[in-house]
């Protein structure tokens, strides 16, 4: 499976649909009578992508910069769903360890906490990761809904910052 999605990432959409028509009708493998969809490989996703413009991989940097993860528990989801999602096929893995983070961190631009090799217990603990043992820890469905439908959280900073602001207002009108 691996070879066939390398074979056609570098190809468009209507390419694709092609050299699949050609594989079927070569197998005698017939269509099922539901529509038939391709979809684009992973590791050419693309972030903030314009329609019609030619997918591009997407870097760790470019995933920090699109989620604005706000802090290293965030940051350690991010890496662990880059390297199981997005990242190129000879750096995919499922787990991740402290020097994943470390690395992934540095060339995301992350400030790397004091402590490195607690991020990953303290993320567990905050319900992202699950350990599969040795230091090593899977994203888990919580951690994954963070990344794709959480981030970035700034309805919930807005939120608190007109929170903040009424508060403010009310209790300068107290005063008087």
């Amino acid at each position: 499976m691996g070879t066939i999605l390398e074979v056609l990432e570098g190809l468009d959409g209507e390419s694709i649909q092609r050299v699949l028509d050609y594989v079927f009708d070569r197998l005698s493998i017939t269509k099922s009578s539901r529509a038939f969809t391709t979809a684009v490989p992973v590791s050419t996703q693309t972030l903030g992508a314009e329609p019609g413009q030619p997918p591009r991989r997407v870097s760790i940097r470019d995933l920090k910069d699109e989620k604005q993860p706000e802090s290293s528990n965030q940051m350690a989801a991010l890496v662990a769903y880059y390297l199981s999602e997005l990242a190129p096929e000879s750096e995919r893995r499922d787990t991740v360890g402290s020097a994943d983070l470390e690395r992934y961190f540095k060339q995301a631009g992350f400030k790397l906490p004091t402590a490195i090799y607690k991020t990953l217990p303290n993320a567990a603990a905050a319900g992202y990761f699950e350990s599969v043992g040795g230091g090593r820890y899977r994203l888990n469905p919580v951690g994954y809904n963070l990344v794709v439908h959480g981030l970035p959280r700034a309805d919930e900073k807005a939120a608190r910052t007109r929170k903040a602001s009424k508060k403010g207002g009310t209790k300068k009108a107290a005063k008087r």
